[in-house]
């Protein structure tokens, strides 16, 4: 027969699991330590820890009695900022701040229940050295990290032309390391940025025609990341795509500009006025008239002319026999 639950067993396990819980996102990351034997209690331990960054770090001090400790103090020494520390005192309970304004920047826990210091989250400017001092009843004990924020690249392959391929890994700390398969002629550079990120690309040309399609493959400390992409068309072996895209809206642009020109030539012509007719004899006979009136020799030559009709009467009707 299977007991059921009490009440006070349920509210002892969901104490129990949060107790685990908050345990667990305060526990200390010690990443590779300078000395080994944390035990022997060493006066000076100094831990070399990297964290990816938008997560949450804790660091720890050394593992003494804090029934022993008289006070603690974080000193801060960010990468291209000022100088912080966080002080408490054991006896009184009194904490202090000096020059130091990063709220994400804050106690673990409570510094009589842990020392830790939590960062959260972890940004490129917490790059730096973190030191716990604790002065105790039997000694001083330092613990510091040098803490180096990890930032994931952002990977992209693109195919240009030339059966070639260009893999970025970009803004990424450390540096990114690029592979290809298969391996190609390939040429690999790097860019550095102001807040310690880096850059790299590699671009990769693969002559041979049997290679249609290839693989970048970027190694890093916050995972490795592969893509694959198929190459574009060597231009030299698409001829006929060379004459679609290029030769025929070169040919379309001037057999255009041909029917534009002569379109216009067309529109001039037809407006262009016809030549006048010959001036009819009709419209010249009144010069004609008054150039006869006018002209002395027309005069003369028009009486001698009467002259000889009238003349030519008389003989008729037989008055020269008279």
């Amino acid at each position: 027969m299977v007991c059921p639950w009490r009440t006070s067993d349920l509210w002892l396990l969901l104490i129990l699991t949060v107790f685990l819980v908050a345990v667990s996102s305060t526990s200390c990351m010690h990443g590779k330590q300078t000395t080994q034997n944390i035990s022997a209690l060493p006066i000076e331990v100094n831990t070399s820890l990297t964290v990816l960054m938008g997560t949450k770090a804790v660091l720890c001090c050394h593992p003494i009695p804090l029934t022993n400790v008289v006070l603690i103090t974080w000193e801060i020494i960010p990468r291209d900022r000022p100088i912080c520390k966080i002080s408490y005192k054991g006896g009184t309970n009194e904490i202090t701040k000096n020059n130091c304004t990063d709220e994400r920047i804050t106690w673990a826990s409570r510094p009589d229940v842990n020392p830790g210091l939590q960062i959260h989250p972890v940004a490129l400017s917490h790059d730096g050295y973190y030191r716990c001092q604790m002065a105790a009843s039997n000694g001083n004990f330092d613990h510091g990290y040098r803490l180096q924020v990890s930032v994931c690249p952002e990977v992209t392959l693109s195919p240009v032309k030339n059966r070639t391929a260009v893999c970025k890994a970009v803004a990424g700390k450390p540096a990114a390391q690029v592979s290809w398969a298969p391996v190609g002629d390939c040429v690999t550079e790097q860019e550095h940025w102001d807040n310690g990120t880096v850059t790299v690309w590699s671009t990769c040309r693969w002559p041979d025609s049997n290679v249609s399609a290839v693989t970048c493959s970027v190694s890093h400390l916050c995972g490795n990341k592969s893509l694959s992409q198929n190459l574009l068309p060597d231009p030299k072996g698409t001829s006929h795509e060379y004459i679609l895209y290029i030769i025929f809206p070169i040919l379309l642009v001037v057999i255009g500009t041909i029917w534009f020109l002569i379109c216009i030539y067309r529109k001039c012509k037809l407006q262009k006025p016809e030549a006048t007719p010959a001036v009819e004899e009709d419209e010249m006979q009144p010069y004609a008239s008054y150039t006869e009136k006018s002209n002395p020799l027309y005069d003369t030559a028009n009486k001698a002319k009467m002259s000889q009709m009238l003349q030519s009467e008389v003989d008729g009707m037989g008055l020269n026999s008279l």
